[in-house]
C-alpha cells in the first residue's frame, strides 16, 4: 500500500484529504478533520510537523526515580575493596582479585533477579584465552550477565555493559592495588543499579546487563560477549557501553555535573567497500546505525526525568582509546559509549601515589555518586525506551530510479509496529531529526520534498506510543 502525502506549502488552499493508492487504483479516501487543516502560509518549509521529543511515561519515571546514589556508592566501595581486579589477578581468593569481584557481582545480580519472578536469569559465561597481547598465559575470562527476558519479543535484545577489571600504570602489573573506582567500577555500578530497578518490570524486548572482564588487556570479555550473542541467534539491536562515567570534574577543576558525553561511530566498520562507497555517495556518513542509536538516546533521555544533557560526539571513541562497544560495532551492531565530560588523566591507569603534591590514582574519593546516578538514568531512559518500542525498521530504501523532486521511501512492515510508522527528516547540517510525518500502517510513502535537500529516516511506532530509532534509507 502506497501513501501519497500531497503536501504543497505554496498552495493557497486547505489540504483536506490523504489518498491511499494500491494496485494502481484508488481504494479509500480518508478525510482529515478540519481542525487538523492549516492555512498554507503557516506551514513549515516542508511536509509534516516539528518533531517533539518522546517524553518518559509514568512507568519509566518510576524506574528512574528508583535509581539510588547510595546503592551506587556501596557497589563501588565493594569493588574497590578487592584490592586489584586485574584480569591476570587471582581468580580463587575469596577476598582479593578479579575472581572475588566476579563472584560478588554474580551474587548481587542473583539477588536482584529474585524480584523478577523468574524472568531475569544470571550466568557467568567464561572461556580460556590463550596467550595473546597483554595475556602472557592461558587465562580464564569471565563475564557476569543478567538477562531480563522480554515479554513479547524476547529475541530482540539490547545490551548495557561496564567492565569490572582494573589496571595500574604498568598494564601487566596484576599484583599490586588498582582500585579502578572510576575506570570502571562506575560503569559496573551503573549496570548493576539498573538491573536492580528494572528486575521487577516487564520490558517487551530483552535487556542484557553485563559486567565484562579483560577490557584493559584488549576488550576480551566484550568480544566474547558479542560473539556469544551473535552465535545464539538473538537479534541485538543496540548496545550501551559505560566506561569512566564517575566524575564531572576535569584536572583544572572545570565541572559539568549535568553533562555526559556519548561517542557514536560514523561510517560503520562492518560495512563492505561497496556499502561504504554508496553511503558516501548519498551523504549518509552521519547516519550510521550507531548515530541513529545516539540520536534516539539523546531524544528520550535529555529531559527533566534524567536531569542531564547528552553531548553526542561524532567519533567511535576518544583519541588513543577504545572500549567494549567496539566488538559490537565490528559485528554490525549499533553501539555507543558513555564517558564523563572531562577526564582527569591523573586518576586513570595510574599507580596510587603523591608526586609534587598531586594525588595520582583511580581512588573512590574522586567519584561523584550523584553524577553516576544521573548517568544511570540516562542509560535507563534509553534502554527502557528501546525495549518497549518496536524494533528498528528494516529494508528501508529510497527510490532513485528517476530524477524527481519527490521522495519515495519503502520499508518492511513489522507486526509489532501497531501504531504505524513515521518518516523523519532534517537538513543535512542538523545533528538531530527536526520534522516528522506520520504515515500510518503503510510500507511506503511519497513526500513532496527533494531527497537531495534533506536526510530521511523511518521509525516504527508501537500501540503504546513508543517510537523506535530511525533507519536511514539506501537506494533501492
Amino acid at each position: 500500500m502506497r501513501l501519497h502525502l500531497a503536501i504543497l506549502p505554496w498552495l493557497p488552499i486547505l489540504i483536506g484529504e490523504v489518498h491511499y493508492v494500491a494496485s494502481q487504483k484508488l481504494t479509500t479516501r480518508v478525510p482529515i478533520p478540519p481542525e487538523q487543516c492549516v492555512i498554507a502560509e503557516t506551514w513549515p518549509a516542508g511536509p509534516g510537523q516539528a518533531l517533539v521529543p518522546q517524553a518518559p511515561d509514568a512507568e519509566l519515571r518510576q524506574i528512574l526515580r528508583s535509581v539510588d546514589p547510595k546503592r551506587i556508592e556501596s557497589i563501588i566501595q565493594k569493588l574497590v575493596s578487592f584490592g586489584t581486579r586485574h584480569t591476570l589477578s587471582n581468580q580463587t581468593d575469596p577476598v582479593r582479585g578479579i575472581g572475588a569481584a566476579r563472584d560478588w557481582i554474580a551474587s548481587e545480580m542473583r539477588s536482584f533477579a529474585r524480584a523478577s519472578n523468574g524472568r531475569m536469569t544470571v550466568t557467568v559465561p567464561s572461556y580460556v584465552q590463550v596467550p595473546a597481547n597483554r595475556i602472557p598465559v592461558n587465562t580464564v575470562i569471565s563475564d557476569v550477565v543478567a538477562t531480563l527476558r522480554g515479554s513479547t519479543e524476547p529475541n530482540r535484545v539490547y545490551v548495557i555493559s561496564g567492565h569490572y577489571d582494573s589496571r595500574r600504570t604498568d598494564v601487566m602489573d596484576f599484583v599490586n592495588d588498582s582500585p579502578g573506582a572510576n575506570d570502571d567500577a562506575s560503569g559496573v555500578a551503573t549496570v548493576m543499579e539498573l538491573a536492580r530497578v528494572m528486575a521487577s518490570h516487564r520490558p517487551a524486548a530483552t535487556i542484557v546487563f553485563a559486567a565484562v572482564a579483560g577490557e584493559e588487556q584488549g576488550l576480551f570479555g566484550s568480544n566474547f560477549l558479542a560473539q556469544t550473542l551473535v552465535d545464539s541467534g538473538v537479534e541485538v539491536q543496540g548496545m550501551l557501553n559505560n566506561d569512566i562515567v564517575g566524575s564531572s570534574t576535569a584536572d583544572d577543576g572545570t565541572r559539568d555535573p549535568f553533562v555526559i558525553r556519548m561517542f557514536a561511530q560514523g561510517v560503520p566498520s562492518s560495512e563492505t567497500p561497496a556499502q561504504v562507497s554508496t553511503r558516501l555517495s548519498i551523504g549518509g556518513e552521519n547516519d550510521s546505525p550507531a548515530r541513529q542509536l545516539g540520536r534516539f538516546v539523546h531524544e528520550v533521555a535529555t529531559n527533566d526525568a534524567t536531569g542531564m544533557s547528552i553531548q553526542m560526539i561524532y567519533r567511535q571513541d576518544r583519541f588513543l582509546r577504545s572500549g567494549d562497544h567496539v566488538p559490537f560495532l565490528q559485528r554490525g551492531i549499533a553501539a555507543v559509549r558513555f564517558t564523563e565530560p572531562h577526564e582527569n588523566f591523573n586518576h586513570q591507569h595510574q599507580d596510587v601515589r603523591v608526586e609534587n603534591g598531586t594525588q595520582f590514582g583511580d581512588l573512590i574519593e574522586f567519584v561523584d555518586f550523584d553524577f553516576i546516578a544521573r548517568v544511570a538514568r540516562v542509560n535507563g531512559a534509553g534502554l527502557w525506551s528501546l525495549a518497549n518500542a518496536p524494533g528498528t525498521p528494516k529494508n528501508v530504501t529510497i527510490n532513485t530510479s528517476a530524477l524527481t523532486n519527490n521522495s519515495t521511501l519503502t520499508w518492511a512492515l513489522d507486526d509489532h509496529a501497531n501504531g504505524g510508522y513515521e518518516v523523519v527528516y532534517r537538513n543535512p547540517h542538523e545533528p538531530f531529526w527536526t520534522h516528522v510525518v506520520p504515515v500510518g500502517r503503510s510500507n511506503t510513502a511519497s513526500l513532496k520534498l527533494s531527497k537531495d535537500n534533506v536526510n530521511w529516516g523511518v521509525r516504527a511506532v508501537g500501540s503504546n506510543g513508543y517510537k523506535s530509532p530511525a533507519t536511514f534509507p539506501f537506494p533501492g
